[in-house]
Formats: C-alpha cells, sequence, structure tokens
C-alpha cells in the first residue's frame, strides 16, 4: 500500500473541505439593483423617495435578502441609518421625512440576512427636498379656509346691514356698564388689571380689547379708569387705546397718560404694589382681564375687601376656579375673546364671532356622525381631518 500516496490525497481533500467552508460561510448577498433618489412630489418639502430593485437574493439563494436598511448622509459625512427597522423583504420604496429643505443628501440601501451579513448598493447622485406652491393633499385645508372666509364675510354683510344677530347672554359683560355706573355714583376709581402677560399672548389681546369698551363707559360718565401694567410695551398700546376712545367719545381732554402707567415686572412684585393701590384708592370697580398665573387669588381677594365690584377673566383655565370664587362675575372659555364684540356691538367683530360658532357647530356635527360611524366601520367623516402632509 502506498501510504505516502493516501497521505497526499487526504490533505488534498481537507484542503478542498476548508476551501469549500470558508467560500460557503464568507458569501454575501448580492446589493440593491438601480437605487434612486428624488424630492417627494406634491409635498411641502420636507421629504425624499428612495426607490430600488430588490436584490437578486431577495427570499432566495443561500444568503437570502431578509430586509433592507436606507442609509443616508449630507455632504462629506459618514452614511447613517435611518430606518429605526429593517425594511421587509421585497420592499423597494422608501420616504425619507426627516429631510430638510435646502439641504442635499445622497443615499443607499443596504441588504441584509439573517445572519447579519449586509452589503451596500452603490450610493445616488445628491439631491434636495424643494416644496411645492400648492399640492394636492392640501385640497381639504384650502375649502375649509375658503368656506371659513366665505361664511365671515357673509355674516359681517348682514350684520352691517342691520340685521339682528343672536349672541346668547353673558353675565359678567352685561355687568360692565353697571359697574361703571357704580363708581361714577359713588365717585371712585376704576381699576382695570391687564395681567401680567406680554402682547404676543392671545389673552392679553382679549384683555386690551375689553379695557376699550370700559374706556368707552368710562368716558361717557366722566369717571376716572386707572390701568397698572406688568409690560412697558402693553402700557403702551393701552395709552394709545384709551386717548383713541376719549377722543371718538369727543372727550380728549379726559386724557391722561399717568392713567396708565407701568409699575413692575417682577410678578409679585407688581401684585405688591397693584394691590397697596387698590388698598389705598379703594376702586369700587375692578377688571381683572388677560394672563394671570399665581397671583389671581391675590388680587381678587384684596379687590373683594374693598368692597369692589369685580369681573375677571383669564385664558388661564387653572386660575378660574380662585376668580370665581372670590370676583362677582368671571368671564369662563371662550367668552374673554368674544367679549369685545358682545360690549362694542361692532358688525365686524359680531360677523366674525358668529362665523367662528357656525364653524365650530359644523365640526362638532361631523365629529359627532363620524364617531357614530366609525362604530360601524365607515369612517370617510373622520379621514377628512387626518393630516395628509
Amino acid at each position: 500500500m502506498n501510504f505516502e500516496k493516501m497521505r497526499q490525497q487526504i490533505v488534498v481533500y481537507a484542503l478542498i473541505l476548508v476551501f469549500g467552508c470558508s467560500v460557503g460561510f464568507s458569501q454575501q448577498p448580492a446589493p440593491p439593483e438601480n437605487v434612486s433618489a428624488f424630492d417627494t412630489p406634491n409635498d411641502a418639502g420636507a421629504s425624499i423617495t428612495i426607490t430600488w430593485d430588490k436584490s437578486p437574493d431577495d427570499g432566495t439563494g443561500a444568503e437570502a435578502v431578509t430586509g433592507y436598511h436606507v442609509l443616508r448622509k449630507s455632504g462629506d459625512s459618514e452614511f447613517e441609518v435611518i430606518t429605526k427597522s429593517p425594511l421587509t423583504a421585497g420592499e423597494t420604496r422608501y420616504v425619507d421625512k426627516g429631510a430638510k429643505g435646502g439641504a442635499a443628501y445622497t443615499y443607499s440601501v443596504q441588504a441584509i440576512t439573517a445572519s447579519e451579513s449586509a452589503v451596500n448598493s452603490v450610493e445616488t447622485a445628491p439631491v434636495k427636498a424643494v416644496g411645492n406652491w400648492y399640492h394636492t393633499k392640501k385640497t381639504t385645508l384650502l375649502v375649509a379656509i375658503l368656506f371659513f372666509s366665505g361664511v365671515t364675510l357673509v355674516f359681517i354683510q348682514l350684520s352691517r346691514g342691520g340685521k339682528k344677530l343672536f349672541i346668547r347672554k353673558i353675565a359678567g359683560l352685561d355687568a360692565v356698564e353697571e359697574a361703571v355706573g357704580r363708581a361714577t355714583e359713588m365717585g371712585r376709581p376704576i381699576f382695570f388689571v391687564p395681567g401680567i402677560g406680554q402682547l404676543d399672548s392671545p389673552g392679553t389681546i382679549a384683555g386690551i380689547n375689553i379695557f376699550e369698551a370700559v374706556a368707552g363707559f368710562a368716558a361717557a360718565d366722566q369717571t376716572k379708569l386707572k390701568a397698572p401694567c406688568a409690560d412697558p410695551i402693553v402700557m403702551n398700546v393701552m395709552q394709545n387705546s384709551l386717548k383713541e376712545v376719549y377722543q371718538a367719545a369727543g372727550r380728549p381732554d379726559l386724557f391722561q397718560s399717568d392713567d396708565v402707567y407701568f409699575v413692575n415686572d417682577r410678578q409679585f412684585s407688581y401684585v405688591a404694589a397693584v394691590d397697596g393701590m387698590i388698598t389705598r384708592e379703594k376702586p369700587a370697580a375692578i377688571f381683572l382681564q388677560g394672563v394671570f398665573y399665581a397671583e389671581s387669588l391675590i388680587l381678587s381677594e384684596v379687590g373683594n375687601s374693598v368692597g369692589a365690584i369685580q369681573i375677571a377673566g383669564t385664558n388661564q383655565d387653572t386660575q378660574l376656579p380662585f376668580f370665581i370664587t372670590a370676583c362677582d362675575y368671571t368671564l369662563l372659555g371662550e367668552e374673554l375673546y368674544a367679549a369685545s364684540a358682545y360690549i362694542k356691538g361692532d358688525p365686524l367683530q359680531i360677523g366674525t364671532l358668529k362665523a367662528q360658532d357656525l364653524v365650530k357647530l359644523i365640526l362638532f356635527v361631523l365629529l359627532f356622525a363620524g364617531s357614530i360611524l366609525a362604530l360601524f366601520d365607515v369612517n370617510w367623516i373622520l379621514s377628512i381631518f387626518e393630516r395628509k402632509w
């Protein structure tokens, strides 16, 4: 027996076996092909769409592709995975919604296998996300805007034409003229406290509108109206408003810029100063209208202690219980924003207010009907409220 020849054969077989195993274990899947990236059409410019042809080994082969990852880079940075979890095998499209408008991105698609081996496709050309001036996904929003604008114009014209539009009674606003008259009869001033909000707050703007209405009654009765402010910009706006109201009432001589004054922009320093003024001057009527926080109860309790009639309103829901407890009248919810239209009776404001009420009623009906229909798996009404862009 030729032992030398047998030994050589064994060595050859062993080498073939080792080489074959190494080739089998190191085999990688074929990468995805025809990868392209382009700006997503018909959108607001915050997404890029990536498409590709699936790997030839997708679901087949020694190393079957089980999913895909999408990689992205910007400029000279490194590629990073932007898919939170692998896309399933067979998928050939992905929308990158994290793209920033104007930035150029390059993409690559990575094929992965069950054994966690992966291979990247060739990278795409740089692409930017560009927004469209208008896209059809916003059609519902456009229709809603046009409908609301049309309804508003109709109600404004009706109001200007002399039609009496119904507005429900609001006790706190009906009492404004009474409060001003009480101060006039008692020969004591009126205090209007606009809160500690700034001019960018809707609550502060609503408070200033109410201030103008109160100033109109004060001008008619020639009653002193004072407004301590916590913000200098709010103070300037209220001074100008007071001046215009007195001029419109034919009593410019009543205006004194010192009636609207800046106190302090620190919350409790402002409150302490205003409480001292209320205690000393004992106003007959106090209006607390605007943005209030922890100081609401302090102010209203001091006003209550001097016997003033108090009408409060704020857009801070957490402070309403304190005003309800310590004040004679409190504006609840949207009554604060409706107050100016209610008191002044301005056709423009009343028309806008009625249009808002109608639109809110329609939305309520749609949501209620949609909820009922959804129980029967009919979702076309609820789909109207889905954001599609």
